[in-house]
């Protein structure tokens, strides 16, 4: 009787929880291993940037205007919906980073 009420009920919560374990664990070193460095200054245009991924600049977003803000590819103005005082800002942030 006991054996049965372990087999059918508690065997499977701890293979689960075992299952979950082991899959957690490589989760976490698998993101160690492969993880990707981001440039910090590029993460804080992108937070410059009004974020509508509207496309009106001829990238598709902001990540891609941002970049080719950093690259030098693109003027600041070529962002539509952006305010001039972020676009000051932006030159600002891009004169003392970039150049």
């Amino acid at each position: 009787m006991i054996l049965n009420v372990f087999q059918t009920y508690f065997l499977p919560a701890i293979v689960l929880a075992g299952t979950g374990a082991i899959f957690g664990l490589l989760i976490g070193v698998f993101s160690k291993i492969f993880a990707v460095e981001v440039d910090e200054r590029l993460s804080q245009l992108i937070e410059m940037l009004p974020g509508y991924n509207c496309g009106a600049c001829g990238y598709p977003g902001c990540a891609g205007m941002a970049e080719g803000l950093s690259k030098g590819e693109v003027e600041v103005a070529s962002c539509k919906p952006a305010k001039e005082e972020v676009r000051d800002k932006i030159r600002q942030f891009l004169k003392e980073n970039y150049n």
